[in-house]
């Protein structure tokens, strides 16, 4: 079986540096926001192209923490409107209604997947106060329209960069493009931890302040709590991990790039929709995407001969019970990626046999 993301593989990869990295959090005592923590968010930041990072729990709660802290900092309040693809996995939309704003939905572009610039502005209100855009399966979202219209109407822009962790708008890294931008490391994502752990980056100095409070108990110092809080901490072990992996992330993301290529030049046949890529720097290719209108058949196919592969997402936001008071909207294009998409194999650890064994027995799949 040719695995989705072997991840045990991946942990090999980088087993030696990973055990010492963990034996030393372990007989340093110390468990919780210590050295290990204060490493890893100056690395990330440096990495990623801001001045602050503030490690949390998971990639979910690093966006509640955005909102929840420009709430606190006055900049939106309940009722207030949040836009976001409407065909992005359910966590970007968790985490605007968790702060009591609404959830604007707007379609994708077809051939990006990605948020569609000319269809945000109809959905301005006077109610709006950001943008959150998606890195869908690691494409940059980002254009200069959406850099326009947040300036015509004075938006905040939030991204959501748990999928896209390398990926540039030219030259700038995703994650410091917005004013905040959320972060998973989630095992299988690009920079994976051995569990949950997120983070948030940002330039703006009030906002990680608050962020850091909210995440830790609503504190400001020992026993001084300023917030209602929560405890949505990275852990030491989870930090040490990741400023691990982080030195390898963009040869990593490169050896996606060459898989991906692959799979673009080889796949020929005409009933698979192959991913537009214009600027493979814009692309991070944490998921590669592939459609068809007969995407079980070729979902079940594919598991016959040995190839395992996973669909984002079969059930659109809009369509899910927590959300029923959308359940009869239409959102035709969502709900066509939704019909159709289907997710190849696609790590760093695999290797041109098995990227042209995929792509073989894809060119024998007779629709």
């Amino acid at each position: 079986m040719i695995k989705f993301l072997d991840l045990e593989k991946v942990t090999a990869k980088y087993a030696d540096e990973i055990n010492e990295a963990t034996s030393r959090v372990v007989n340093s005592g110390w468990y919780l926001q210590g050295k290990e923590n204060e490493k890893f968010e100056k690395d990330f930041s440096e990495y990623i192209g801001t001045k602050y990072c503030v490690g949390c729990a998971n990639g979910l709660d690093a966006l509640i923490w955005i909102f929840r802290a420009y709430v606190e900092m006055g900049v939106m309040k309940p009722g207030d409107e949040v836009i976001v693809p409407a065909n992005t996995y359910i966590a970007s939309i968790l985490a605007i209604s968790e702060n009591g704003l609404i959830p604007v939905l707007v379609e994708p572009d077809i051939n990006t997947y990605q948020i569609d610039p000319e269809k945000i502005e109809e959905a301005i209100t006077p109610k709006t106060k950001a943008i959150l855009i998606v890195h869908l399966y690691g494409q940059c979202a980002y254009t200069e329209k959406i850099g326009e219209l947040c300036k015509k109407y004075n938006l905040k822009l939030i991204e959501d960069n748990a999928q896209a962790h390398g990926c540039r708008f030219n030259g700038q890294r995703t994650g410091s493009i917005g004013d905040a931008a959320g972060h998973s490391f989630y095992p299988g994502k690009n920079l994976g931890a051995l569990g949950d752990a997120g983070a948030v980056t940002t330039n703006d100095e009030e906002l990680a302040k608050v962020i850091r409070a909210v995440a830790n108990y609503g504190s400001t110092k020992k026993y001084v709590f300023k917030y209602i809080g929560r405890n949505s901490r990275l852990d030491e072990i989870q930090a040490a991990v990741l400023d691990v992996k982080l030195r390898y992330l963009d040869e990593d993301n490169q050896r996606r790039k060459e898989v991906a290529k692959k799979y673009i030049s080889g796949i020929t046949n005409p009933e698979i929709i192959l991913p537009k890529v214009e600027d493979y720097d814009a692309h991070a290719f944490h998921i590669f995407s592939v459609r068809t209108k007969k995407r079980d058949e070729l979902h079940d196919y594919l598991e016959k001969n040995g190839v395992q592969t996973i669909i984002h997402y079969p059930i659109p936001p809009h369509k899910q019970d927590c959300y029923k008071e959308w359940n009869d909207r239409n959102y035709p294009l969502t709900e066509q990626i939704a019909a159709e998409e289907l997710s190849l194999p696609m790590s760093p650890v695999m290797t041109d046999e098995e990227v042209n064994e995929v792509i073989r027995i894809l060119n024998e799949w007779q629709a």
